[in-house]
């Protein structure tokens, strides 16, 4: 079992404080560390989601600590929102607070609908960062082209209707991407994943086994 050690504090980011909570482990010495960003903030999107939430229990589950953060004018950080280019310093902001905390350990990264969207390309880019995971991509609107030239380990789990992120456009997009890369649908969910947010957990912990074994599954606290 993993204990939960709760930090809540701001980081400073290039907009001004950012707000943030690390979920913290046990060993002092954890093999990796994960970063989870959020999804809009225009539409509500905050590092509460549950989807968001899903992913960073996940990786705690794994023995890895976890940060999340609001964005730029999301909840009580600073700044307002920018379309995602100021975001792309809020990401890198927390990422060099994670890589501070957790010295010369692989980063993760995870983001949920925006929060994929801008953290992804931050993470293909940083050397830190050893593996993505993009929840519900919204590749209908939004050019992720970036991962193109991203040779990453990287997880895509999309829900089978999402309303953002069709089928169709997220296997057109998968079958561009270099290896090492795994795609999971989960059937008859729209973007949010509804009811079925364990299978996203699921999917996430299979990843960990096959892409990083340092990562070892303890049963839930819950």
């Amino acid at each position: 079992m993993v204990d939960v050690f709760h930090r809540n504090f701001f980081i400073a980011g290039p907009a001004g404080r950012l707000e943030a909570l690390l979920w913290t482990v046990s060993n002092p010495s954890p093999n990796l560390a994960a970063l989870v960003c959020h999804p809009h903030p225009l539409f509500g999107g905050t590092m509460h989601n549950k989807v968001v939430y899903q992913a960073a229990k996940t990786f705690h589950r794994f023995g890895i600590p976890v940060l999340r953060f609001n964005f730029r004018g999301a909840g009580l950080s600073e700044g307002v929102h920018d379309r995602g280019r100021g975001e792309l310093d809020d990401v890198r902001a927390a990422l060099d607070f994670l890589a501070r905390e957790y010295p010369a350990r692989p980063l993760l990264l995870a983001g949920f609908s925006f929060g994929s969207w801008v953290g992804l390309r931050v993470g293909c880019e940083d050397a830190r960062v050893a593996g993505l995971i993009g929840l519900g991509i919204p590749v209908n609107a939004s050019n992720f082209d970036y991962l193109r030239s991203c040779f990453k380990p990287k997880l895509f789990v999309q829900g089978g209707n999402d309303q953002f992120g069709s089928r169709h456009s997220v296997e057109k997009l998968f079958a561009g991407l270099p290896e090492p890369k795994d795609l999971v649908f989960v059937d008859a969910v729209d973007h949010f994943f509804a009811g079925h947010l364990e299978s996203v957990g699921d999917a996430i912990g299979v990843w960990l086994g096959r892409h990083f074994p340092q990562a070892k599954s303890s049963p839930p606290s819950e």
